[in-house]
């Protein structure tokens, strides 16, 4: 499993979502984390093909693309829980 994180850098919730990704990859030992730019081409048909409309989001993917659990908007799930869905 992978676990995507889509949001805007340049944003009010980057310090925010850098702090979770900083956490996560120090505490969290499963699924590998991909930070994707929202702004970029990539991150926008990214957001398109799963159908994100809020950000930040953080997304688990299993290996043939489809999303084992998402969220979306302001409040960040709890790194624990982010790292149980990305166990299996």
């Amino acid at each position: 499993m992978k676990v995507l994180v889509l949001y805007r850098p340049n944003s009010e919730h980057s310090r925010l979502v850098e702090d979770f990704i900083h956490d996560y990859q120090a505490r969290q030992h499963s699924g590998k984390l991909e930070i994707v730019n929202i702004d970029t081409r990539d991150g926008m048909a990214m957001a398109s093909l799963y159908d994100i409309v809020q950000y930040p989001a953080i997304m688990v993917v299993r290996p043939d693309g489809g999303i084992v659990r998402a969220w979306q908007g302001d409040v960040l799930p709890l790194m624990s829980e982010v790292a149980s869905y990305a166990l299996y």
